[in-house]
């Protein structure tokens, strides 16, 4: 096992590297953490997100990239290539005792990491893991409080680096307080404490940019993971200053004018009246909690904000090396917005602490009493904003209407892509593409066996074709189930999707109703009956049965 130490990372003041040269192109995966498919500008946002914005114009949107609808499954069918199930993750990080539920990444299951080592790549990871299983303790309380300590948040084999990473500055769990971040680790090391004014997303861009500008002539593989925008709702002042009065025009204003603006950038072509009913019926004008709610989405804005600021410190970092025209960088989220509430939040629960280090309360404000964005506050945004930041689609993160499953992605590659800069592309593709797409670039194979292990064969399929303006051999269907709320979107362009296992199917024609708007069910029996069958063998064949509530 690998283990290195340092307290904090270190600013970016350090000798550059000329330029490398090298035939491999490195690869830069950059993961967001809950954000909304239209929260940036590029998508139709009013968030200011200039360097993604320029990585989109001079790359590829896609409009149909999905993910597995939450944060862990994510995780595990992108770094692994296979459906999350297979993987060992359907659900979260608790083992459920079960093949496709046991909460942590399968030993028959291969990471991008691993591969990628075999073919002479350095790898390196920076932020979120959340792929591990994480028992709870019986003083767990204290332990998230950062009152006592332990010298592992979970077993080691499955920290990063001993899944293919060289190294990994970042954190175990998965929601973390973004001043003083519970299970953040160098390497195996526990990093007991931080400076002050530490804020998590800066430490992972200030991090990413480093190891860029002291990289070699070795081609790399970085997976940028970061918490923002998840909730617990923390920002810095001055990023929540510049959004302080956009959201006190409400739900609706922020909503039709994100929708205008996708119109007006063609994000789903030609399409027109693709906007979906609100999943709320609560009217901005008598909403109580107005100057909360508006100060909630300013937050969330200042979070997106926030990261895009650190992205342009990795840009400026792989351009300073020379190494930005070769390198592909894959930008995503693993979900759509969340629309979890504080109400529903237990403090001191899992990872959800109750107290600062030094003794302040934390407040889970119930009652919208207490502003957001401090470290002393826990609170989300609740489901109207996150209809919101999912602009047109329905629903939100854990569904699987498209509001949970399809993920905002922007594709930027000078050297390597042969499609017109600025293109919007609808090719179906999905997480578990990742891996296929980076061993193709790489020219490594995937392995039938690893360290003793047989490996599940690979799911996922390439979409180098695609940014190569060449035919791809595409999925026949993708399929999605997770606590079960279910799906399986053809290559045709048909939907089946239920919100529960005793549910009626639902039917969408994503080529003329691409967000869900028309359920043709009835209309088409044997098409539901078509798909059903699909789903119930994928579901076989991927672990998703037997599942924990059979």
């Amino acid at each position: 096992m690998k283990s290195s130490f340092i307290t904090l990372p270190v600013c970016l003041g350090l000798p550059l590297v000329g330029v490398q040269a090298q035939t491999k192109p490195n690869i830069l995966v950059i993961l967001a953490d809950d954000l909304g498919y239209s929260d940036m500008g590029c998508y139709g946002g009013e968030i200011h997100t200039p360097n993604l914005d320029r990585l989109a114009e001079n790359g590829v949107r896609f409009t149909r990239f999905y993910n597995a609808s939450r944060s862990c499954p994510s995780r595990a069918a992108l770094l692994t290539g296979l459906y999350q199930h297979q993987a060992g993750i359907g659900r979260m990080t608790f083992d459920r005792h079960l093949p496709g539920y046991r909460g942590t990444i399968s030993r028959d299951a291969v990471t991008i990491p691993e591969v990628l080592k075999e073919a002479g790549y350095r790898t390196s990871m920076v932020g979120k893991w959340h792929v591990a299983e994480t028992p709870l303790r019986d003083d767990q309380r204290d332990w998230l409080n950062h009152q006592v300590e332990h010298d592992r948040y979970t077993d080691l084999c499955n920290y990063p680096v001993n899944r293919g990473f060289d190294t990994h500055y970042g954190t175990i769990y998965g929601v973390v307080d973004y001043f003083d971040p519970f299970s953040l680790v160098e390497g195996e090391v526990p990093i007991k404490d931080v400076p002050e004014g530490y804020y998590i997303t800066d430490a992972l861009s200030n991090r990413a940019a480093e190891e860029i500008l002291n990289s070699d002539e070795k081609p790399f593989f970085m997976y940028l993971s970061y918490t923002a925008p998840h909730w617990p709702l923390h920002a810095l002042p001055e990023d929540i200053e510049k959004y302080k009065d956009t959201y006190k025009a409400g739900w609706d204003s922020i909503r039709n004018a994100r929708y205008e603006r996708m119109l007006r950038l063609g994000i789903f072509g030609n399409c027109k009246d693709y906007l979906t009913d609100r999943q709320f019926a609560d009217s901005w004008a008598e909403n109580p909690t107005a100057e909360w709610d508006a100060r909630a989405m300013a937050v969330h804005a200042a979070m997106v904000d926030r990261m895009d600021q650190g992205i342009g410190k990795v840009l400026d970092a792989l351009e300073k090396t020379g190494k930005l025209n070769n390198t592909l960088i894959l930008f995503l989220s693993d979900n759509g917005c969340s629309p979890e509430e504080c109400q529903k939040m237990k403090p001191g629960e899992n990872d959800r602490p109750d107290m600062t280090r030094d003794g302040r309360p934390i407040i889970y404000d119930r009652n919208k009493e207490v502003m957001p964005g401090p470290e002393t506050t826990y609170s989300a945004l609740g489901p109207q904003w996150a209809n919101v930041a999912n602009t047109p689609f329905r629903y939100w993160k854990a569904k699987a209407y498209e509001g949970g499953i399809c993920t905002p992605c922007i594709a930027h590659w000078p050297d390597g892509l042969k499609v017109g800069k600025g293109t919007i592309n609808s090719e179906m593709c999905h997480v578990i593409d990742i891996m296929a797409t980076c061993l193709d670039i790489a020219g490594a194979e995937y392995p039938q066996t690893f360290k003793g292990h047989n490996i599940i064969p690979l799911e996922g399929k390439s979409f180098l074709p695609v940014l190569k303006n060449q035919k791809a051999d595409r999925h026949n269907f993708i399929a999605f189930e997770h606590f079960n709320e279910a799906a399986l979107i053809s290559n045709d362009g048909w939907k089946i999707v239920r919100q529960k296992r005793n549910k009626p199917w639902e039917l969408y024609n994503l080529n003329l109703d691409r967000t869900e708007k028309f359920n043709v069910a009835a209309e088409h029996p044997d098409k539901v009956s078509e798909l059903d069958i699909l789903f119930n063998n994928w579901a076989e064949k991927c672990l998703v049965y037997p599942n924990p509530d059979e």
